[in-house]
């Protein structure tokens, strides 16, 4: 796959949205480069966040090159007079470090974490041994790698219980997660999903709520419970049919139990090094306990995305939300 760029310069300049409370209002032209669709499963995903990305910076008045970028040519980034990098690719190359490492290497500002930040978040055991070494409640986990035994899979796995969540290690928007909730149902996925990835991550599930919190910054956003139609929020629901899908942020919870989410999410967030943008994920169980189930160094910028569903509701409109982060990376 070959890099694939498009440049569109934008018209009068604009401030972002226009609304007095904004800290930010860019009223220079950027030369802003943003990157898409890349190789991982999430491409799909990442060229609508790129394009609605894109199309909301042409509107703020800046010279916009879109890029489907590949890790076989990253041309792209070569380019002069790039004021900023916009990344917004999901999953491997794009949220796994080596995109920011290309960048850092020619000198280039980017939007996002830095380059060991995205390697540490999304790498499910390592960002949750981080978790865990800050004091933040995760569940409990063990890693499964290609040719251990059965016995060796099964003695690390029988301690976790039923129902049991097998997960890529490395992955994300949910793909190829399976609940299993039986041993047959858990050793299958595992033997395909090792299959695929190589190591597997399979974790004890707990039962609850499911809730977001969107960091924007220094900022937690306001809480969302999501509400899917399915068992899970899994990738159809997120990004293909999300008609049973509620994201309620009128969710009963106690006010201090959101302060700790959001404070947890925070903590999550610093404790990775994570910048400028993250959204963390938790289930709360019936006690009130809210555990982490991981980070999303590049979220969703889709028209059902939660980062800009809960900025929205923090009073930034989108137009506003990628403005304020490509304000954040010009900072450094």
């Amino acid at each position: 796959m070959d890099t694939k760029c498009l440049a569109t310069d934008g018209g009068c300049v604009k401030s972002c949205g226009g609304r007095k409370p904004l800290a930010i209002k860019m009223q220079q032209v950027l030369d802003i480069t943003v990157l898409m669709g890349g190789p991982s499963t999430e491409r799909e995903v990442s060229l609508v966040s790129g394009g609605a990305i894109s199309d909301a910076l042409q509107r703020a008045g800046h010279k916009i090159t879109r890029c489907d970028i590949s890790p076989t040519d990253t041309s792209a980034l070569d380019r002069k007079g790039i004021d900023v990098v916009f990344i917004a690719l999901h999953g491997l190359f794009g949220e796994s470090g080596e995109v920011q490492e290309l960048c850092e290497k020619r000198g280039l500002r980017y939007t996002g974490s830095t380059s060991l930040a995205s390697t540490i978040a999304i790498d499910k055991a390592a960002s949750k041994e981080a978790f865990r070494n800050a004091g933040i409640l995760t569940a409990n986990w063990t890693m499964i790698y290609k040719g251990q035994s059965q016995a060796d899979i099964l003695a690390a796995v029988e301690p976790l219980g039923l129902p049991a969540v097998v997960k890529p290690v490395d992955g994300g928007s949910s793909v190829d997660v399976t609940i299993a909730r039986d041993a047959a149902a858990r050793d299958a996925a595992i033997a395909d999903c090792v299959a695929k990835y190589e190591k597997v991550m399979v974790e004890a599930f707990v039962k609850g709520r499911e809730f977001t919190v969107g960091i924007l910054g220094k900022q937690a956003l306001p809480v969302i419970e999501i509400k899917p139609g399915s068992e899970f929020y899994d990738y159809t629901a997120k990004y293909a049919d999300n008609s049973g899908t509620q994201y309620l942020f009128d969710h009963g919870l106690p006010e201090q139990t959101v302060a700790n989410m959001q404070s947890a999410a925070l903590l999550a967030y610093e404790s990775l090094g994570c910048r400028d943008m993250s959204r963390v994920d938790f289930i709360v169980d019936a006690a009130g306990d809210a555990y982490v189930l991981e980070i999303n160094t590049i979220p969703g910028f889709t028209s059902h995305s939660l980062l800009p569903m809960a900025a929205a509701k923090a009073g930034i409109k989108f137009d506003e939300l990628v403005c304020k982060i490509v304000d954040m990376a010009m900072q450094r």
